[in-house]
């Protein structure tokens, strides 16, 4: 990299999504910049997962914590088995959910080109395929495997839209591609097979039935309390003021996010749904820091399915 582009922005530019977002998108990455673009779950903050002092500047901007590994995204399953092993089980998850909002950690193969601080010097590597087409056209315009973790400050709420992302990192980094709000609303499924069963060790949109039907393995959580993946950090998501969790009704003080029968400031779901609170989620936590009130409640989400995810993210927010 050149003299003078080693400094971070001093203002964040943002462009709608299309082909000169792209091209100045790869750009940025190509002189060690990372870029905010949009996924099927969240916004991501992507740079070169080869380029270490790119690496570096995630997270600088994110202010993260370096025993945190990144998820590196590439184009196809091609793609990823030049960085990562995958066994016949992988494969088979990779064939049923990809492109699309499944993290799968794999061995890193003997001459994975990523840089050991995107994997927070771990022998394994976490990647995904995304379906969304920003992220899909940025890996075609720069030809890299892009490390994105999401584009927040850390600890931070994940964004969903391009507003989000300058509500923590403007001024902090190059460029956001706007295209719109995400669909899935919260991050990838983090997987990986061991001891002869799937482990997920983040939960997300595809969830644990899914992941039995498709592998024809028995699946459970993690084992042990070590960062193997990103996403494991207890405290996340913090909104800056206390959050209460399970609210059957809202106090005068309190921002209430609201689902299924009890009403709030802020609807996550008004029929219930777990896939429109999902989506709607790190939303509804955004207007709660921003709200003249100083804590935030939240109403019962039941567990199943997606929920599971919801919850995750919920009492990640309140610790």
């Amino acid at each position: 990299m050149a003299e003078g582009q080693t400094n971070e922005p001093a203002g964040t530019e943002i462009r709608p999504y299309g082909a000169d977002a792209i091209s100045r998108a790869a750009a940025c990455i190509a002189r060690g910049l990372p870029v905010a673009v949009p996924t099927e779950t969240v916004y991501g903050l992507a740079a070169d997962a080869r380029d270490s002092a790119a690496v570096a500047r995630i997270y600088a901007a994110k202010g993260r914590p370096d025993f945190n590994p990144l998820i590196v995204h590439v184009p196809s399953l091609a793609a990823a088995e030049k960085l990562g092993v995958f066994g016949e089980t992988e494969r088979a998850l990779a064939g049923a959910f990809w492109p699309g909002p499944l993290t799968l950690v794999v061995p890193r193969t003997h001459d994975c080109p990523v840089a050991n601080i995107a994997t927070a010097g771990l022998g394994t590597i976490a990647l995904r395929v995304p379906g969304h087409r920003a992220m899909q056209a940025l890996l075609e315009a720069t030809g890299a495997p892009l490390a994105a973790p999401s584009a927040n400050a850390s600890g931070r709420i994940s964004p969903t839209r391009a507003e989000h992302v300058l509500a923590s990192l403007d001024g902090r980094i190059a460029l956001v591609i706007d295209d719109g709000a995400t669909t899935a609303g919260v991050e990838s499924t983090i997987a990986r097979v061991a001891d002869g069963a799937v482990q997920i060790l983040r939960p997300g949109p595809v969830t644990a039935a899914m992941l039995a039907e498709a592998s024809g393995l028995a699946v459970t959580g993690r084992a042990g309390a070590d960062v193997v993946a990103p996403g494991m950090l207890a405290s996340h998501y913090a909104p800056g003021k206390p959050v209460r969790l399970n609210a059957a009704g809202f106090e005068a003080d309190e921002f209430g996010i609201g689902f299924g029968g009890l009403a709030g400031d802020y609807q996550l779901s008004a029929d219930g749904d777990a896939v429109e609170a999902a989506a709607r989620l790190f939303d509804a936590l955004h207007a709660g820091a921003a709200s003249a009130k100083p804590r935030i409640a939240v109403a019962a989400i039941p567990d199943a399915g997606l929920g599971a995810a919801i919850n995750d993210r919920l009492a990640r927010a309140a610790v």
